[in-house]
């Protein structure tokens, strides 16, 4: 469910918009959410839509269009988006500059002999970071990839809607500020999200260099649709007893969209937070699979502890109010925050464990090694058990058992500030098998030998196993009886369940 892979330049979490451009750019982003209603059942976003399909029947992996003969089909098809968006700008007033620069970047593509499409005006022309309205709409035209999806550049075509509920407004504008982060619900899309992916990141865009991202996107309802599939599954399968709250998100695809929000919105300003060794996705740097899966259990966990914090700091206020103690009672805005700071803890759970673990394939599955690590701690600690075939939580203890695992990670980190890289990848690996058990053929568990040790650091890169650490017994079982339900939601949206 992350940002994971979304390079980053500059400071995710640091400013925000001036008081007086963001209340101009509010007021004019709800101007327009209206209007866009209803725009997915119109007929000239049909036309874009099928046109767009088209074109990714011609062009090849690069989003070109090398074959001649397809030229004339091409223009066709671009002339048909060019007057789609057009005709369906008027329904976007707040993308108005994009949408020009759009039309701008399509026919010069098509002027230029359909070679490898470069559509950086119109992408640094997009920003809808600065139109964090709940409700309000985006038309999105781009060839690009899409991760967890196609690797092809292909265009692509969406309208999504922004979910930016008022209390993460809130939580935004204080403790967790991250002007780059926009939490989006899929309304229609082309076959490149059709797939698994969850994101909307703009360095998946054909471009002919890289500009200063100033956002990036999750799919808050792709995300929840999936965990309330998945986790409902799962936890009939291993005969779990959902605690009211957890059981409510699995009811209530709102709440757990809102949920989501708040996880990543903490979850993403993570990644540039805290005593780091070292920035694992702004430096593009090959590195063992495992010390991904470390940095994103850190992101998780982090999104966990605060919300621990949270909620103990609002319960406590409204116990003392509800005991006569001159406090102010928690207002509306509060309410939903502690609300959410409750469920957030049973999501990065139920999530991790239930779907991250089982999803995806053996290869380097970073997101899988994170579950299988968070589910083999709680269990080791004794408050996660799986006795006569039914899994059950202590939930008193969980929180603490959770942050320790936090803390674990947190003073790896700070630890590796003064090693040398590869003795911080030493010391994350032995802080995983002290927890989960390594491939018997591992060379890693074994001892990495002395031209490994003494040579660069590829050799070590290249010394690790796909499989690392295989899937246990508990999730080899649970992989066999969830398979069908993980494969289901490939395209999953928020009103499919």
């Amino acid at each position: 469910m992350s940002m994971t892979q979304h390079s980053r330049a500059g400071d995710v979490a640091v400013g925000r918009e001036d008081a007086s451009t963001s209340s101009a750019t509010a007021a004019g982003s709800a101007a327009g959410a209206g209007s866009a209603m209803a725009v997915e059942h119109t007929a000239s976003w049909r036309s874009l839509k099928a046109a767009a399909v088209a074109l990714q029947g011609i062009q090849i992996k690069d989003g070109s269009i090398p074959e001649p003969t397809a030229h004339d089909a091409a223009r066709a098809h671009v002339a048909t988006i060019v007057a789609a968006i057009h005709d369906l700008a008027p329904s976007f007033p707040h993308d108005a500059d994009y949408l020009r620069a759009s039309v701008r970047d399509f026919e010069r593509w098509a002027d230029g002999g359909f070679g490898v499409p470069d559509f950086y005006d119109s992408l640094v022309a997009f920003q809808p970071q600065q139109h964090r309205v709940d409700g309000i709409r985006h038309l999105v035209v781009f060839p690009m990839y899409t991760q967890n999806g196609s690797q092809n550049r292909f265009v692509e075509a969406l309208i999504v809607q922004a979910i930016w509920p008022e209390f993460i407004a809130q939580l935004e504008a204080g403790d967790y500020g991250n002007k780059l982060f926009v939490s989006l619900r899929l309304i229609d899309f082309t076959p490149g999200y059709d797939t698994n992916s969850a994101v909307l990141f703009p360095e998946t865009v054909a471009m002919r260099e890289i500009p200063t991202f100033t956002w990036g996107a999750i799919f808050q309802d792709r995300e929840a649709a999936r965990y309330r599939r998945v986790t409902r599954a799962a936890s009939a399968i291993t005969k779990l007893d959902l605690p009211d709250d957890a059981a409510r998100l699995l009811d209530d695809q709102q709440l757990a969209e809102k949920t989501f929000v708040m996880w990543d919105i903490i979850h993403d300003r993570t990644h540039m937070r805290g005593d780091l060794p070292f920035d694992p996705f702004m430096i593009k740097q090959r590195m063992p699979y495992f010390l991904y899966s470390l940095e994103e259990l850190r992101c998780d966990l982090t999104a966990f502890r605060e919300s621990v914090a949270i909620t103990a700091r609002l319960r406590a206020r409204a116990e003392a109010h509800a005991a006569g103690e001159p406090v102010e009672p928690l207002d509306a805005i509060e309410a939903e925050t502690l609300e959410h700071a409750v469920l957030v803890q049973y999501a990065v759970i139920f999530d991790r464990i239930f779907r991250f673990s089982i999803t995806g394939s053996r290869v380097r599955n970073y997101d899988g090694l994170g579950g299988q690590l968070l589910f083999a701690w709680l269990h080791q600690r004794g408050v996660l058990h799986w006795t006569d075939t039914a899994l059950a939580f202590d939930w008193d203890a969980v929180p603490a058992a959770v942050v320790a695992l936090s803390d674990a990670i947190d003073e790896l980190y700070w630890r590796s500030i003064d090693r040398p890289k590869t003795a911080h990848w030493l010391a994350a690996y032995d802080l995983v098998r002290a927890t989960l058990t390594p491939n018997p053929a591992s060379r890693w568990a074994r001892g990495l030998p002395d031209e490994i040790l003494g040579g660069p650091p590829k050799g070590y890169t290249d010394a690790v196993l796909d499989d690392e650490f295989p899937l246990s017994m508990f999730f080899e079982a649970l992989d066999k009886k969830m398979k069908p339900v993980i494969e289901s939601t490939v395209g999953i949206r928020g009103d499919d369940d």
